[in-house]
């Protein structure tokens, strides 16, 4: 019989925790786990257990149970015995931080997570935890260097690190930190991606095409195409750059910005009708700062009456404009549920958790994206 890890885990302690324990049934409580029917678990081990116990190994093994049935406040306290116990125990501490995370505690679960650092100076996990929790762009800034000090191949540190150096204008330290962790995964599209921006703020246009070229042949994402159209601009190849620009005005997600960089482009070349036009249509697009909500909006609109193309084309046409958490995760469930698309739908829920969706507002959309990417990148572990 083949066991997961959590589970094979939790046989572990269970095994230790009730060694001295016959009036257990062990069979039953295995039974429980491999069934994933954790509350009957957690009542179970209640049963056998005085309230009063002191037993560390049967606190914890209560908690776990009670933790992955959601009744965090039953995993709290079982938690919190053990912390009273025995103080210093990483383990409980990151679980206390978490449980009080998804009941939306920030201050609390910060707490955990600064006595963990108190701890242990140089605990990785710790380090990035905080800063999702940091609203001090100074702070954040601090939490997620230490981060990448300590694990620089670590993805989603690394891409949270460059893209706060990118709102904080340091276009340097975001572009040397993506090139880093690139290099530990160099198939990693978002970092890559990502990159392309910093590449262009940096005057990097023979490596934004390189690198985009090599991107479309594995996503032909608007995001590159937007980079690649800039920098073949400043590179002076101005029909390439109206070539990209006009493949996202062929999809309908073109913006202010595409349609302003065809305007110049076709004044360079001296098509002063068409520049003329696509001065006239920048203008027409500079309607609202928030036109992705309303694309966003209106895309949600096409999903209810089912004409799902439309819905795509729609948010898509919203991302062009600024990075929207909403969008992203509307356009994974859009490619997960109704158009089957399962790798497009987890570079969606890939692309929604790296955009730092807020924790404490957004806890189920983050637990479904999380949950979503495991069964569709492992299918055949779900069960």
């Amino acid at each position: 019989m083949k066991i997961g890890l959590p589970l094979l885990f939790m046989v572990c302690i269970f095994n230790n925790a009730t060694a001295q324990k016959a009036d257990i049934d062990k069979e039953k409580l295995l039974g429980y786990y491999e069934t994933q029917r954790y509350a009957d678990a957690a009542q179970y081990l209640q049963n056998i257990y005085p309230e009063n116990t002191q037993d560390i190994k049967a606190l914890t093994q209560m908690a776990y149970c009670n933790m992955m049935a959601g009744k965090l406040q039953e995993a709290e306290k079982n938690y919190l015995k053990v912390n009273a116990i025995e103080p210093s125990n990483l383990p409980v501490l990151f679980s206390l931080a978490h449980i009080n995370s998804r009941r939306k505690n920030a201050a609390k679960a910060k707490s955990y997570l600064q006595q963990i650092i108190q701890l242990d100076s140089l605990n990785f996990n710790a380090y990035k935890q905080l800063a999702v929790f940091e609203d001090k762009p100074e702070t954040k800034l601090s939490y997620l260097k230490k981060a990448n000090t300590l694990n620089p191949a670590d993805p989603d540190a690394a891409y949270d690190l460059a893209m706060l150096y990118r709102d904080l204008r340091q276009y340097q330290q975001g572009y040397d930190v993506l090139k880093t962790a690139i290099v530990a995964d160099p198939e990693n599209f978002t970092l890559q991606q990502s990159q392309l921006s910093l590449a262009n703020q940096l005057g990097k246009y023979q490596e934004v095409v390189e690198t985009g070229e090599k991107l479309m042949k594995v996503n032909a994402d608007p995001n590159v195409m937007n980079d690649m159209g800039q920098a073949y601009f400043y590179l002076k190849d101005y029909q390439k750059c109206i070539s990209f620009y006009s493949m996202l005005e062929a999809l309908d997600i073109q913006n202010e910005g595409t349609l302003y960089y065809m305007a110049l482009s076709y004044r360079e070349l001296k098509e002063y009708d068409k520049a003329a036009l696509y001065a006239q249509k920048t203008i027409d697009e500079a309607v609202s700062d928030h036109i992705s909500v309303y694309y966003a909006a209106l895309a949600g609109i096409y999903e209810a009456k089912n004409q799902f193309p439309d819905a795509l084309v729609a948010y898509k046409r919203g991302l062009t404009f600024t990075t929207s958490n909403v969008i992203y995760y509307r356009l994974g469930i859009l490619y997960d549920l109704n158009l089957k698309q399962p790798k497009n739908a987890v570079s969606y829920y890939t692309m929604y958790l790296k955009n730092k969706p807020d924790p404490e507002k957004e806890t189920e959309q983050i637990k479904y994206a999380q949950s979503r990417i495991a069964a569709l990148t492992n299918p055949k572990e779900v069960r």
